[in-house]
């Protein structure tokens, strides 16, 4: 199967889009953490995802509450995908901590407690920055911690959206 990619120009710096042809796969601020290889796959800006995706990004940088992006498909671990789905539950604006998705997802699961350290590489490996907002997710004391694409971009993203944190 082929992976296409495009690129977009943020105002927090290059983004590479990344998609199967159908559904968006990926999302990375350039050089960011985890960066994947991607030189085999083919440049492709015409795709309707990478429009329909570069449309939503336009809305959201220009400080509007975008939509919810519903053609996402992030390759991962079953653990990863359950915690990727409860990013996606944080409201735009809004904020939540490593502790508090911990607590979630060991009630998901069943458990008394959940490492928020497996959280927190679980939200680093997100591969769909910003419309899967893993940039929502900050430390127990509220400081901004842990962000792939650098702790300067979350902080400006989190602005842009006039979080409290």
């Amino acid at each position: 199967m082929h992976q296409y990619i495009t690129e977009y120009l943020s105002p927090l710096g290059k983004v590479i889009l990344a998609s199967d042809g159908k559904d968006l796969t990926g999302t990375w601020f350039e050089g960011q953490r985890y960066f994947p290889d991607i030189s085999s796959c083919i440049i492709s800006p015409q795709l309707p995802v990478f429009i329909d995706a570069c449309s939503w990004l336009n809305s959201y940088f220009e400080g509007r509450i975008p939509s919810a992006f519903t053609q996402l498909s992030p390759s991962g671990t079953p653990f990863q995908q359950d915690i990727w789905h409860l990013l996606r539950q944080i409201p735009y604006g809004e904020t939540t901590t490593y502790g508090k998705l911990a607590l979630q997802i060991a009630r998901q699961y069943g458990k008394q407690h959940m490492a928020a350290q497996a959280i927190g590489n679980a939200v680093g490996h997100n591969p769909i920055s910003i419309f899967i907002p893993c940039h929502r997710v900050i430390g127990t004391a509220h400081n901004l911690t842990g962000y792939a694409g650098g702790i300067d971009r979350k902080e400006a993203l989190l602005k842009l959206e006039g979080a409290k944190y």
